[in-house]
């Protein structure tokens, strides 16, 4: 992991996931929900484009890079916030985008900013008495499970050119479906 790429994004993305979910707060649950999973297909159809390069895992962090880590880390957050998630598959393609590195090391990086941004909303819901406990409590002893099993899944299709972004990009698009499929499409979007 590249701590340096990791704390710009992650600082930047704080201050945009406290804006994001003050003002997500103020719209509608279904319309949020479906606004989501538009967000996730757009991102899994970005993640298709092919890239250049593999990336370059000894990305080195000069200004240019910095600054764009730091306006991707807030509009990230600010996306994340706005719809209460952690926003690692927003996270991924952002740090993808602003600093080169290839996706395994990006995955690395994100970890961090996934527990900043998913914090600064938890705690700004948490401050209007918008979380349920019990249910919290048990999606995060399940997120701590799913997390090591998918960090050894995830070095395992290292090796394999491409898998792993299509993996990610299958589990972005079969989420998206099934939220499309359940909140159709909201009166008066």
């Amino acid at each position: 992991m590249r701590w340096s790429c990791a704390g710009i994004f992650a600082s930047a993305g704080v201050i945009g996931a406290a804006a994001g979910s003050t003002l997500g707060k103020l719209v509608d649950g279904q319309r949020l929900l479906f606004l989501f999973a538009l967000v996730m297909m757009a991102v899994g159809v970005a993640m298709l484009v092919p890239r250049e390069s593999a990336g370059n895992a000894d990305v080195q962090v000069n200004s240019s890079v910095a600054a764009r880590l730091g306006v991707l880390g807030l509009v990230t957050g600010a996306i994340a916030g706005f719809f209460g998630i952690g926003g690692g598959f927003l996270i991924v393609p952002g740090i993808l985008l602003a600093s080169g590195m290839p996706i395994l090391n990006a995955i690395g990086c994100s970890l961090l900013s996934v527990g900043a941004f998913g914090l600064t909303t938890a705690m700004n819901y948490a401050l209007s008495g918008l979380i349920d406990w019990p249910i919290a409590i048990l999606f995060i002893a399940g997120g701590a499970a799913g997390g090591y099993f998918g960090r050894r899944s995830a070095v395992a299709l290292a090796s394999h050119k491409g898998w792993l972004t299509y993996l990610f990009v299958t589990i972005v698009f079969a989420v998206a479906t099934y939220i499309l499929v359940r909140t159709g499409v909201p009166a008066a979007l």
